[in-house]
C-alpha cells in the first residue's frame, strides 16, 4: 500500500518497489531508490533445501516496500521490504546517500527510531521487536522483545524511556527501553486489533490508540489508565452504503501537528479525515473539530513543518490535497505552489502504480469473524429428530403391515380347516 511522508522539506512517497524523494521548496531532481535493485540476501547453505518461517525460500519477496519511518530530525529514514531488507538512508541537504542494507529475520509491519537516533527498532509479523543501531550501520540486529501474536504499531516515548508496542490480539504494552522484559504497563480497552499508536511530543505521558473496533481511546499509558474514548462508528454510518453501515471503521493512521495541538485521524477506505482538538487542561481533552470530506479515498496523510495537512488519495488525476487552517476552520489549498510541485514531480511515478495495488487492505484479514453456529445447530438437530421420527413411523407401518399378513394367513388356515 503506498504511503506518504516528510523528512524535512523533502516528500516522501512510496509507490511499490520504489521510495520517492521530492522536494517541496526548491527546484530538485528527484531522489529514487528502487529496492528491486538491490543485492538479496545470499542463500544460507544449511537452510537451501528448506523454507523459511513464511513458507518461501531465502532469496524470493517482490521488492515491495512494507513500511518506512523518519527520524525526528528528519535527517535519516529507514525502509523496509517484502525481500527482508533493513535500508537506512541520510537526507543531506543536496543528495541522499544508502547508508547500509541490513537483512530482518521476518517480514516487517512498523519502524520506529529512538529520540536519540542511535537506534532503529523494527516490529515483525512473528510479534517481536528487533534494535538495530544507527551508529554502527553494518551491525546485525538483535532481539529486544516480543509478543505472542502479530504486531502492527510501534512507538517510543520522546524520553526514550519506553517502547509502546501493540498487537492483532488488542493488547497495547508499554516496556521498559532498556530492560523491555520489565513491563510498565498494559493499555487493555480496544476490542479488535490495535493499528495506529500516537504519543504527542508535547505529551509525554499520553497515548493515543487507534483500532479495527472503530475506535480512538485517549491513555495515560505509564499506569495504563484510559482517559477517553471516541467512536467513529458514525463516519460509517453517514459515508457508507447500507449494506456496509454494520461494519466498523479501521483506523488506519493519526498523526498530529507540530504544536500537537491538532491531531488528524484517517479510516481505512472512508473519504474523510477527522481532526480532533487535544487539549489536555479540560475534561473532555480529546474533542472533534472537523471533519475534512475528501474526493477519494485518502491512503496516508501526514502534516508538515509548518503544519499544512497533506493527504494521499486513491487517485490517478489527484493524487494529494494539502488543507491549512485559517481563522479557525481547515481549508483546501488547491493553489499551493508547493502543492502543484510536489504533485507534478510524483506523478510519473504514481501512474505507473496499479490502482488495485493502492487500495490494499492492510488489516481486513485481521478483523474477527463471529460465528452463530447455535441455529444451525438447532436445525440439523431438528432434522436429525424428523427424519428419526420419520424412520420409526415407516418401520411401525411395515411392521404392522406384517402382523396384519400373519394375522389374515392363520385366520384362512383355520377356516380351512
Amino acid at each position: 500500500m503506498a504511503a506518504f511522508g516528510f523528512c524535512g522539506d523533502w516528500c516522501l512517497l512510496t509507490c511499490d518497489k520504489k521510495i520517492v524523494a521530492v522536494h517541496s521548496k526548491q527546484s530538485r531532481d528527484p531522489y529514487v531508490f528502487d529496492c528491486s535493485t538491490v543485492e538479496k540476501k545470499p542463500k544460507n547453505k544449511k537452510n537451501e533445501n528448506r523454507s523459511n518461517d513464511d513458507g518461501e525460500s531465502e532469496d524470493t519477496g517482490s521488492d515491495k516496500v512494507l513500511a518506512f519511518a523518519v527520524s525526528p530530525s528528519g535527517k535519516l529514514v529507514a525502509l523496509t521490504d517484502d525481500t527482508k531488507r533493513l535500508i537506512l538512508l541520510r537526507c543531506g541537504d543536496a543528495s541522499w546517500q544508502c547508508i547500509s542494507i541490513r537483512f530482518v529475520v521476518r517480514r516487517c509491519t512498523a519502524l520506529v527510531f529512538s529520540q536519540a537516533e542511535d537506534e532503529l527498532l523494527v516490529a515483525d509479523k512473528s510479534g517481536d521487536v528487533y534494535s538495530f543501531s544507527v551508529v554502527e550501520p553494518q551491525r546485525e540486529g538483535e532481539l529486544k522483545m516480543g509478543h505472542l501474536s502479530m504486531l502492527l504499531a510501534i512507538t517510543m516515548s520522546p524520553d526514550d524511556k519506553y517502547i509502546v508496542t501493540a498487537d492483532r490480539d488488542e493488547k497495547i504494552r508499554v516496556s521498559h527501553f532498556r530492560c523491555p522484559y520489565n513491563i510498565q504497563s498494559f493499555c487493555l480497552g480496544h476490542q479488535e486489533f490495535v493499528s495506529a499508536l500516537l504519543i504527542p511530543s508535547a505529551h509525554s505521558h499520553y497515548l493515543l490508540s487507534g483500532s479495527g473496533d472503530g475506535t480512538v481511546k485517549l491513555w495515560d499509558f505509564e499506569s495504563g489508565r484510559r482517559l477517553q474514548s471516541c467512536d467513529l462508528k458514525q463516519l460509517v454510518e453517514e459515508l457508507s452504503s447500507e449494506a456496509d453501515k454494520e461494519k466498523k471503521p479501521t483506523v488506519s493512521h493519526i498523526t498530529s501537528s507540530p504544536d500537537q495541538y491538532h491531531v488528524a485521524v484517517l479510516c481505512e477506505r472512508l473519504p474523510t479525515v477527522q481532526i480532533f482538538t487535544l487539549n489536555l487542561e479540560s475534561k473532555e481533552k480529546l474533542v472533534p473539530h472537523t471533519r475534512l470530506t475528501l474526493p477519494h479515498c485518502p491512503l496516508d496523510m501526514t502534516f508538515d513543518l509548518e503544519g499544512r495537512l497533506w493527504v494521499l488519495m486513491d487517485s490517478s488525476d489527484t493524487m494529494l490535497q494539502m488543507y491549512s487552517q485559517r481563522h479557525g476552520s481547515w481549508e483546501c489549498d488547491a493553489e499551493s505552489q508547493d502543492l502543484m510541485t510536489v504533485t507534478e514531480a510524483f506523478q510519473p511515478h504514481w501512474e505507473t502504480l496499479e490502482a488495485n495495488t493502492r487500495t490494499n487492505s492492510r488489516f481486513e484479514h485481521l478483523v474477527k469473524r463471529s460465528y452463530d453456529n447455535v441455529e444451525a445447530y438447532l436445525h440439523k438437530k431438528q432434522q436429525r429428530l424428523d427424519e428419526q421420527q420419520l424412520k420409526r413411523t415407516k418401520t411401525r407401518k411395515v411392521n404392522d403391515d406384517k402382523k396384519a399378513r400373519k394375522e389374515m394367513s392363520r385366520d384362512v388356515t383355520q377356516s380351512s380347516t
